[in-house]
C-alpha cells in the first residue's frame, strides 16, 4: 500500500485516542531513564549506548501495540532487554554504518539512516531475526519509500519548534505521536518478508 502521510498521521491520532495518558506516562519514564543513565559521570555515555538499543526496541513494541489497537502496557518498553544482544548489536551496527556514510557527506548519511529505520520494527515482529538480517530486511523494505518517510518526518518539524516554547514538555505528546505515526508507516509498507508468519530468509551480511 501507499497511504498518504496525512492519513497515517490521522490513523495514529485515532489509535492514540483514549491512550494518550499511557503514552505520555510511558514516554516520560523512558526519557527519565535515558537522561538519568547519560548523566552518570564518566560512564554515562557508554551506559547510554548499552541501553539505547533494548529501550528503542521496547518503545517500538509499545508503539506497535498502540498502532494495532491491541493492549499496550507500560512494561513493554523493557521487553527489548529480553533480546539484549540482538537489540544492542542492531543499534551499534546502525550507528556505525550511518556514521561511515556521513563521513562521505551528510546526505548519504541521512539516506542510510532512512534505509535502516525499519530494523527495530522488523525485530519487534520477528523474534528469530538477528541484527544484520534486520538491517538487510529494512534496506529492502525501504526501497522506494525513503523519501516518503523523510516527508513524514518533516511534517513534525513545526510541532517540534513549538515544543521549544513549552520548555520541552510538549515533546511528551509529540514523541508518542511520531512513534505511532511511524508504526503506521511501517504497517503500510511492510512486505511478506517482514511478517512474523513468514519463514525468515537465510541471514546475509548487509553492505553499509
Amino acid at each position: 500500500m501507499n497511504t498518504r502521510n496525512s492519513i497515517l498521521m490521522k490513523q495514529a491520532r485515532e489509535s492514540l485516542s483514549g491512550k494518550w495518558g499511557l503514552a505520555i506516562g510511558t514516554m516520560f519514564v523512558y526519557a527519565l531513564i535515558t537522561m538519568a543513565v547519560q548523566s552518570i559521570p564518566k560512564a554515562g555515555g557508554l551506559l547510554g549506548i548499552l541501553i539505547t538499543g533494548p529501550l528503542n526496541l521496547g518503545l517500538i513494541i509499545f508503539s506497535l501495540s498502540i498502532s494495532r489497537n491491541q493492549n499496550p502496557r507500560f512494561e513493554q518498553i523493557f521487553e527489548g532487554f529480553r533480546r539484549y544482544g540482538t537489540a544492542l548489536a542492531t543499534q551499534v551496527l546502525i550507528m556505525v554504518f550511518t556514521i561511515l556514510w556521513m563521513l562521505l557527506l551528510i546526505i548519504p548519511g541521512i539516506i542510510a539512516g532512512l534505509s535502516y529505520s525499519m530494523a527495530f520494527y522488523i525485530l519487534a515482529d520477528n523474534t528469530s531475526v538477528g541484527a544484520r538480517e534486520a538491517i538487510k530486511m529494512s534496506k529492502k523494505m525501504m526501497m522506494g519509500y525513503k523519501w516518503k518517510l523523510f516527508r513524514l518526518t518533516l511534517r513534525f518539524l513545526g510541532w517540534g519548534i513549538l515544543c521549544i516554547f513549552t520548555l520541552g514538555i510538549g515533546l511528551l505528546w509529540l514523541i508518542p505521536y511520531i512513534q505511532v505515526s511511524t508504526a503506521k508507516f511501517y504497517e503500510d509498507i511492510k512486505n511478506p518478508v517482514a511478517s512474523p508468519t513468514e519463514p525468515s530468509p537465510t541471514p546475509v551480511a548487509p553492505t553499509a
